[in-house]
């Protein structure tokens, strides 16, 4: 039996988030090891700006992963914002 298209669309959201925590934690990395390694020459700014665009990456997947929460609480007949979450998710 195939998952749903909904299930897909989650995986998928999890997945590429995961990828850009990741992509932030290997940027964090990369910038200490070449800060200790170039000094005063380390470009500090291009590293502020690929942090800003993977934190605008991350908010885009969060913004996904909420409206297609929505559309599913709706198409169950739920609206979504008088449903309260307990634990888990």
């Amino acid at each position: 039996m195939s998952d749903s298209p909904e299930r897909e669309a989650r995986r998928a959201l999890n997945r590429l988030r995961r990828a850009v925590e990741k992509a932030v934690a290997e940027l964090s990395d990369v910038r200490g090891a070449l800060r200790h390694a170039e000094g005063a020459d380390f470009p500090v700014s291009d590293f502020e700006e690929a942090e800003r665009r993977l934190n605008a990456v991350a908010a885009f997947v969060d913004e996904q992963a909420e409206r297609l929460e929505e559309k599913i609480l709706q198409a169950g007949g739920l609206e979504p914002g008088r449903v309260r979450r307990t634990g888990g998710l």
